[in-house]
């Protein structure tokens, strides 16, 4: 029997080259062998779990990462939603002979016509796979900038996952005012539902405080507060970074203050034995999906839970939360 408050579960995998967090992403032919690991998310889907897979160009344009991901389907079809996943450094069109790129070059230098082109490009090849184009979307690098909404609306994207709340602003986008929660973003005429990842300030009153002090120059100690503060006052629900212990204590703080979809997710991988930094042998990847696994059942004996994906969240709860727009900040639209 169901107990505890009411929440939605949303998790999502972000399937993807290799590459991350090792400082570069190949350019052309990025190589995906981490995609055969989907095969261990049999255990997650079996408690039951309902998942979002944000499936990144480099996915769909390798036959190998392609036969993975369908066999995976194969089993967990009625489970599983594909969306797309843009990592903008290798999804066409790129130039003839480029440079390596870094792997947290930006999507603020991109001319809208060629990140709208990459977009295109990602959500045909997507179509190519699935049959239907993805409705749920997420930027790579948590890179959404305001001026993006309109090009997803126009692409057809109903449900975003990009924004990273307390996050920001010294280098990448401004979604530090982001909601906690699920909201509408208005573009190009119509609305966009966004699914924030969940992230949790330790004590309530920080994210107001550090909101209120002045922080214009960029040497200024209080946005230097604002940008850091995931690194000493909010958790993320990145399973990878935090133990199972910290997990269930600021999801207890996240639902008692109203909170009611949790949102979380890692990458594929981190699911493959040196794939990622903390993720050095298989005993650490054993550890890591052990967790996930404990954390999810947690959830599920504590509080009336339910798994959705990301396309029947928006289903759900789209014509109920508020449609918000601001003067400034990257997480919605002006």
């Amino acid at each position: 029997m169901l107990t505890g408050p009411e929440v939605r579960l949303a998790v999502s995998l972000d399937a993807e080259e290799e590459g991350l967090f090792a400082g570069r992403y190949a350019h052309r032919d990025p190589p995906v062998a981490n995609t055969a690991c989907l095969a261990r998310l049999a255990p997650l889907m079996a408690l039951p779990l309902r998942l979002t897979l944000f499936c990144a160009y480099s996915v769909f344009d390798n036959p190998r990462a392609r036969a993975d991901l369908g066999a995976f389907l194969d089993k967990f079809r009625d489970g599983v939603e594909i969306g797309a996943h843009l990592h903008h450094w290798n999804t066409p069109p790129l130039p003839v002979d480029p440079p390596a790129f870094a792997a947290d070059v930006s999507t603020a230098g991109i001319p809208e016509n060629v990140l709208a082109a990459k977009l295109a490009n990602l959500l045909a090849a997507a179509g190519d796979f699935c049959g239907e184009r993805p409705a749920s979307f997420r930027m790579g690098r948590w890179d959404i900038r305001r001026t993006h909404w309109p090009l997803l609306a126009r692409a057809g994207i109903a449900c975003d996952a990009s924004v990273r709340p307390l996050h920001g602003p010294l280098r990448g986008p401004d979604h530090f005012a982001a909601p906690a929660g699920p909201y509408r973003i208005p573009a190009a005429g119509t609305s966009i539902f966004e699914v924030p990842l969940t992230v949790t300030p330790l004590f309530r009153f920080l994210p107001r405080l550090l909101e209120r002090l002045p922080a214009r120059a960029p040497g200024n100690p209080a946005l230097l507060a604002r940008a850091t503060l995931n690194k000493w006052g909010a958790l993320a629900l990145l399973p990878v970074h935090h133990p199972l212990w910290l997990m269930q204590h600021v999801t207890r703080l996240f639902v008692a203050r109203g909170g009611t979809v949790l949102s979380l997710t890692w990458h594929s991988s981190e699911m493959m034995p040196g794939g990622a930094p903390r993720m050095s042998d298989a005993a650490a990847v054993d550890g890591l999906l052990h967790k996930i696994y404990r954390y999810i059942q947690w959830v599920y004996k504590n509080f009336s839970a339910r798994a959705c994906t990301m396309r029947e969240l928006a289903a759900e709860m789209g014509p109920c939360v508020a449609e918000m727009a601001a003067p400034a900040g990257d997480w919605t639209s002006g």
